[in-house]
């Protein structure tokens, strides 16, 4: 039983543990007898009699269209036989009988369908691309993604995971490169590529079958330190073939304010723990106290590292069903297809992404932040060539505060923006960049070194570098530009989220209203959840009326959010245009600013900044008013 248990276990979570006993909480006892069979009335089979049909439809079958007769069920005898094609129709449904086929209704009164005509044996799928097989591992690289993110969010503990579903899952080639992932968070899948590339890089590293590794480096493709970016190597044939690798975002990490997410923080060590590369599970055993060892050090330590190592056990129960998944793949399909079609998926996206190209104009945009830097990108499109080149140069240089946003982020930008301008349903992968030559200067916000403040520039930097790239091209509004991150704890509570807004109108669109936008795509924790865990009463979450921009095409209105705290806690707010509004294009209006307030329980108010940290008592309450997107067009 132990055995079987220990099998069971490794099989969905990946790993076991040496060091711990096992508890036996119930035991289930499963007995299976045969009853006696009731005998559904019989009738005296005439074997092959006919049918008359009632009419013949048009029905496309094998690749044409037949002529095809029409039966009514309750007319066919019993034991008559009816050949392909046939439709059989009945008041509770239709049934099509396709060539090779053939109906026969048996003592029971059952239809019942059967092969008469042996299958045509298939081609073996070979390594040359096919356009119906490239549609088909798309859908199954990004199934297998999908497939990932249903076990990490079924097995996380923590709200962030578990509820807002703050995290995102992917698949890699040998190389590292992202070949598919589900429609998860944009900043991380488009940043992850570059960690297990980071991981790759590492001279240090010595992968085996039964690993799995941690890292959340921004200077190693991570986004900021509470991303923790699990990956999972695929040995087979006893060589590392492809990688799996899940990104949450950890509820806290470490660092000066709970959350780790703090408002004003300059340098990276205060915004949590670090690594850039952390073995935490090794040749099949979970390695707890490496792990633990981990969370506990630095300056700043993780205040709930139990709730952290629940979290990394949910990513790598999520990498292992990405594994499992691949491998079946391969066993299906063969090492040599697979590893084909990944190959052709990335040439794929980077042929959608050239034919936008070929119709695309470039441009130039300055985009002032409210702290005073600025974005600064010039897209130059080469349309013979069917190529860009997408400079940032001009963009302020680093920041002394922790609005820096590491380089992968600014990457993640371009593919995102990039990825929305192809109309194909294809998967976000490293092939839409094989079109772009993307340059951002060192030592300037977008690509910072340590020990650079990171953690405003993965939430807000990365919102102003994706409506910079969309005003440079001039096909989308700005949209509310900011994740109105919000933080807050104590030692024993420790909650973040993003707030909706307004999303930006396009050349035939209006804004959305409430939404997560661009490089967020997280949810709204439930009333009932965010109270049931938390000190706080929400209060108020309704749409800020006549907040978006007007134009032809009005921008999105955002949201009002009140949250009253019922117990003395931390709170940190970091959100942007709450100074400059995001802009319209084309003679539209720009959207409303946003705006934080802090009712007290004595009854005075305060104004917030966009970046605020402050203590709050029982019976506070917070306001917090998000953008609206910007309108496009002059109104009529």
């Amino acid at each position: 039983m132990l055995k079987g248990f220990e099998d069971r276990y490794r099989q969905q979570f990946g790993f076991n543990y040496s060091d711990k006993p096992v508890v036996v909480e119930s035991i289930t006892v499963e007995i299976i007898g045969i009853n006696q069979l009731l005998e559904d009335e019989v009738t005296e089979v005439q074997p092959g009699r006919s049918s008359a049909y009632e009419m013949k439809h048009e029905m496309f079958c094998a690749g044409h269209w037949l002529s095809t007769p029409v039966h009514r069920r309750e007319l066919l005898p019993i034991g008559c036989i009816i050949k392909s094609p046939a439709i059989i129709v009945e008041s509770t449904g239709t049934t099509v009988v396709e060539t090779g086929w053939q109906a026969e209704v048996n003592a029971q009164r059952q239809l019942v369908l059967t092969r008469y005509q042996p299958l045509a044996q298939q081609i073996a799928i070979g390594t040359t691309v096919d356009p119906i097989m490239l549609e088909i591992f798309n859908k199954l690289f990004m199934s297998i993604a999908e497939q990932m993110g249903y076990v990490l969010q079924n097995t996380a503990y923590s709200v962030n995971i578990k509820e807002r579903l703050d995290f995102s899952c992917a698949i890699f080639n040998q190389q590292g490169q992202l070949i598919a992932n589900a429609p998860h968070i944009p900043v991380h899948l488009g940043s992850m590529g570059e960690s297990v590339q980071a991981l790759l890089a590492n001279q240090e590293i010595n992968m085996q079958t039964g690993d799995v590794f941690l890292l959340n480096s921004p200077y190693q493709g991570g986004t900021h330190l509470p991303d923790i970016t699990v990956v999972t190597p695929i040995f087979m044939q006893q060589h590392c073939l492809f990688f799996v690798a899940s990104r949450g975002h950890h509820a806290d990490v470490g660092g000066i304010t709970p959350g780790s997410m703090p408002s004003n923080s300059t340098l990276i060590q205060q915004e949590g723990v670090i690594s850039d590369a952390l073995k935490i599970v090794m040749q099949g055993e979970f390695q707890q106290q490496a792990t633990l060892d981990w969370l506990n050090s630095g300056d700043y330590p993780a205040r709930n590292p139990e709730q952290n190592i629940a979290d990394l056990q949910a990513q790598i129960a999520a990498n292992e069903k990405g594994v499992r998944e691949l491998k079946q793949m391969v066993k299906q399909y063969s090492l040599a297809t697979v590893q084909s079609y990944m190959q052709h998926v990335q040439d794929n996206a980077a042929e959608c992404v050239r034919q936008v190209l070929a119709d695309l104009q470039g441009g130039e945009f300055s985009y002032a932040m409210d702290n005073g830097a600025q974005i600064v990108v010039n897209i130059m499109v080469n349309q013979q060539q069917r190529r860009a080149k997408i400079d940032f140069t001009g963009t302020s240089s680093q920041q002394m505060n922790n609005f820096n946003a590491p380089a992968a982020v600014c990457k993640a930008a371009v593919l995102y923006v990039f990825r929305t301008l192809v109309t194909d349903d294809i998967p976000l992968n490293a092939g839409c960049l094989q079109a772009l030559e993307i340059i951002i200067p060192e030592n300037s916000m977008l690509n910072p070194q340590y020990p650079a403040a990171v953690v405003a520039g993965n939430v807000e930097t990365s919102q102003y570098i994706v409506d910079a790239l969309y005003g440079a091209l001039g096909v989308l509004s700005g949209s509310q530009g900011t994740m109105n991150n919000l933080t807050f704890g104590n030692k024993n509570y420790q909650y973040y989220e993003t707030i909706c807004g307004g999303a930006g109108a396009g050349k035939n669109f209006a804004g959305c209203d409430a939404v997560h936008t661009h490089m967020t795509n997280s949810r709204m924790t439930d009333p009932e959840i965010l109270e049931w865990r938390f000190p706080v009463r929400l209060e108020e979450f309704s749409i800020r009326e006549n907040s978006g921009g007007k134009g032809k095409f009005d921008g999105g209105c955002g949201v009002i959010r009140k949250i009253r705290f019922l117990e003395p806690l931390t709170v940190n707010i970091l959100s942007s245009h709450r100074l400059f509004p995001p802009y319209g294009l084309a003679g539209g209006e720009a959207g409303k600013v946003g705006a934080n307030k802090l009712f007290l329980s004595n009854g005075k108010t305060q104004k917030l900044a966009g970046q605020s940290q402050f203590e709050v008592r029982a019976g506070d309450v917070l306001q917090i008013k998000t953008p609206g997107g910007g309108g496009y067009g002059n109104k009529a």
